[in-house]
């Protein structure tokens, strides 16, 4: 598995988050990886894990930021994929070293395109090119 197929799987357990109760992160993330048909190999899943648990972590503020970003849009009316998607590229902008905002950017406007609707890539772009923007002053 490449780091774009383990950045999918992190999108794929932070869009369940989405579903469920905070304290079923645990459970979700267990049953995650055991109905995974081929095997994961150890830095694999803590590349995943990384991801998904530290954007839960982060939950809070990331979702402040999509927030002030999305100014015509209530958080509420935004899809679940482009939420799903937002909130990983804004923990590895805003809080992993060691993701570039340019590759950030780049894999939620391929994750947006193969999960979302024919606007979410746009959608998706512009939020972030607006967060990168705001970044390089």
């Amino acid at each position: 598995m490449n780091r774009r197929e383990a950045r999918k799987n992190a999108f794929f357990l932070v869009f369940q988050m989405g579903f469920n109760e905070k304290d079923e992160f645990e459970q979700m993330k267990e049953l995650f990886f055991e109905q995974k048909e081929q095997e994961v190999k150890k830095e694999e899943k803590e590349f995943i894990l990384k991801e998904a648990e530290g954007t839960k972590e982060h939950l809070t503020e990331i979702d402040d930021i999509i927030s002030k970003k999305s100014k015509k849009w209530a958080k509420e009316r935004i899809s679940k994929v482009d939420i799903a998607i937002l909130r990983l590229a804004i923990y590895e902008i805003y809080f992993s070293e060691e993701i570039p905002l340019s590759v950030a950017i780049n894999e939620a406007v391929e994750l947006a395109k193969e999960f979302g609707t024919d606007e979410s890539p746009t959608f998706v772009n512009g939020i972030l090119g607006s967060i990168a923007s705001e970044n390089k002053q």
